[in-house]
């Protein structure tokens, strides 16, 4: 038996059902490991000692590559001096300080641990700021673990969610339908910076959309909330849409801005700084001094080296490699989202059958991505790595086209 299996084992016998969420053994074939031992740069290893180029960053933290020396060495620093103490270290406005220095929207920032704990106090905060509570979402658009975010969810009741109204990603109209559905006013509308639900290409919002949502809250006088979850970091430090010329009211923050440690923040507009004043929340662990000091040094190391540029190379250079092997080895595929975040499907694959068997012949040959999750690039991918993982899956889609029927 395997290390990685007898874990899972003995996490049966304590843990209801071995793992649970996005990590479920159900979710990933067996080429997958369930458990792992270290990371280094853009490589991990799993609790057999077998060695990933990871594609996956755990879902999103790992920025600048795993062991990140200028965040480690703020971490030690910080350790040496204490992490959960009886309040907040001054690392704690410094970081509120940098956060609206370089997010265009922010006048203030609260700081929380986990994306959930983000998008749940945003929505807060503009139900408090508003006096209301309807709020608009994209349909299928993930927002959380919490209950008013999971549809259907296990122990969650139709009353969590209620409150909400959805609407298609990129398609205005459908916005205005969904305000219109009700007579009852909204407190806000929440939109991801781009559509990257599960089991789907990957979609940019367009121009038009972007701006009409923004302009719709200000019609309504509702709060618009960007859930930079996913997102936020590798795509501008300004905020997602600043390109785009919109700027939320509200954003919600975590994965990236700390290189791997705990900690989510929402940034808000000073509009609605006196609503989030009077909004009570709180958690032992979200002053946690160490987290802060690795967010510093990973937003300084961002902003002052080409981090989003040279994720961006990579995941143009992994890409083009993909979409030309497939097409050598006779197979249709999409490959979707910024370069930074990218992910790639089958045609002809309505069950997903096919990317899961090419995934997990990736897998097999130490290339970590998901079959059905966007993939997240980092600084620490440079062109050795994006060669050698090339390399794994030009013969993954081999082994796939030799499958898959002609």
């Amino acid at each position: 038996m395997t290390a990685d299996a007898a874990l899972l084992d003995r996490a049966r016998a304590v843990i209801p059902g071995g793992m649970y969420g996005h990590l479920d053994s159900r979710v990933l074939g067996p080429e997958y490991p369930q458990f792992f031992a270290a990371g280094d740069g853009a490589r991990v290893w799993d609790a057999d000692g077998r060695e990933y180029i990871d594609f996956m960053c755990a879902w999103g933290p790992i920025v600048l590559g795993h062991r990140s020396p200028r965040v480690e060495s703020a971490v030690r620093a910080q350790m040496e001096r204490g992490d959960c103490l009886n309040g907040p270290t001054e690392g704690f406005v410094e970081l509120a300080e940098r956060f609206a220095a370089l997010v265009d929207h922010a006048a203030w920032a609260m700081l929380c641990k986990n994306g959930t704990d983000a998008t749940s106090l945003a929505l807060r905060i503009a139900r408090e700021a508003t006096g209301r509570e309807r709020v608009l979402v994209a349909r299928g658009a993930y927002h959380g673990a919490a209950a008013w975010c999971v549809p259907g969810g296990a122990g969650a009741t139709a009353g969590e969610r209620a409150s909400l109204t959805p609407f298609e990603f990129n398609d205005l109209a459908s916005v205005e339908a969904a305000l219109a559905e009700r007579d009852e006013p909204i407190a806000a509308v929440i939109a991801c910076p781009m559509r990257h639900d599960m089991w789907t290409d990957l979609e940019l919002p367009s121009p038009e959309f972007a701006r009409g949502v923004r302009a719709l809250c200000d019609r309504e006088g509702a709060a618009l909330i960007l859930d930079e979850v996913r997102c936020g970091v590798r795509l501008d430090l300004r905020g997602s849409w600043a390109a785009l010329g919109v700027q939320p009211d509200l954003s919600a923050w975590s994965k990236a801005i700390a290189n791997g440690y705990p900690l989510a923040a929402v940034l808000g507009s000073e509009a609605l700084r006196d609503a989030a004043a009077r909004t009570y929340v709180t958690g032992s662990f979200w002053y946690g001094a160490v987290a802060i000091a690795a967010a510093l040094a990973t937003l300084a190391e961002v902003e002052t080296t080409d981090a989003i540029g040279r994720m961006a190379r990579a995941g143009e250079q992994f890409t083009a490699g993909l979409a030309e092997q497939a097409a050598h080895h006779g197979l249709v595929v999409t490959v979707s989202g910024p370069p930074q975040l990218p992910f790639l499907s089958f045609a002809d694959d309505p069950d997903w059958q096919v990317a899961r068997h090419w995934a997990g012949e990736c897998a097999r040959r130490g290339v970590y991505l998901h079959p059905g999750h966007n993939w997240f690039m980092s600084a620490a991918h440079g062109d050795a790595e994006i060669e050698q993982a090339l390399e794994a899956t030009d013969a993954a889609f081999a082994q796939v086209g030799s499958a898959v029927p002609q």
